[in-house]
């Protein structure tokens, strides 16, 4: 259970842009939550996670919070290389239960659980819809977000605060000009 509260500004999104997010930006300096066991252990309880905040989860999930951002920026031979070296550590087993069919997770080592997982949700949003996998748009902001919606316009991780602040500015230039 994590200690502390969970102190982003932008929660919910799927598991592998949720790992994303564990970076942002707060008055101009970046934040992160994965420095240590215990930011670990506030990630894993909001994306409801039950691994242990262990260091070699901690690693492990750095190491995918890495090639996940290297993949937001563009797919190339190099990305696809380090998505599938922390898919490496996992699979699928499919299963028949008596609610019907399932998917279970393995891990040749339970401390990939989490990076694996991720990785694996990314995977599924570039194949559901990779068009709305986005970036804010602000320009001092570096959350990511599935646009969920209607129309596939969004453009802020939030219209409380970055869509606001964008807002602001513009009605401020615009009055300056005046």
């Amino acid at each position: 259970m994590p200690t502390r509260p969970d102190p982003r500004p932008l929660t919910g999104e799927p598991v592998s842009l949720d790992l994303l997010n564990t970076r942002w930006n707060r008055e101009g300096e970046t934040q992160d939550l994965l420095t240590d066991t215990e930011g670990l252990a506030v990630w894993l309880a909001a994306n409801g996670l039950d691994f242990p905040a262990e260091e070699a989860v901690l690693r492990h999930t750095l190491q995918a919070r890495d090639a996940l951002r290297a993949a937001v920026d563009g797919i190339s031979p190099q990305t696809v290389a380090r998505i599938d070296a922390v898919l490496a550590h996992g699979r699928v087993r499919l299963t028949l239960t008596e609610q019907g069919p399932a998917e279970n997770a393995e891990f040749d080592d339970p401390s990939w659980g989490p990076a694996w997982l991720a990785a694996r949700d990314y995977l599924t949003l570039l194949d559901t819809a990779p068009d709305r996998i986005r970036g804010c748009a602000h320009e001092a902001c570096i959350l990511h977000f599935f646009d969920t919606s209607r129309n596939g316009t969004r453009r802020w991780c939030s219209m409380a605060a970055c869509g606001n602040r964008a807002k602001a500015s513009r009605h401020y230039a615009r009055t300056k000009e005046s």
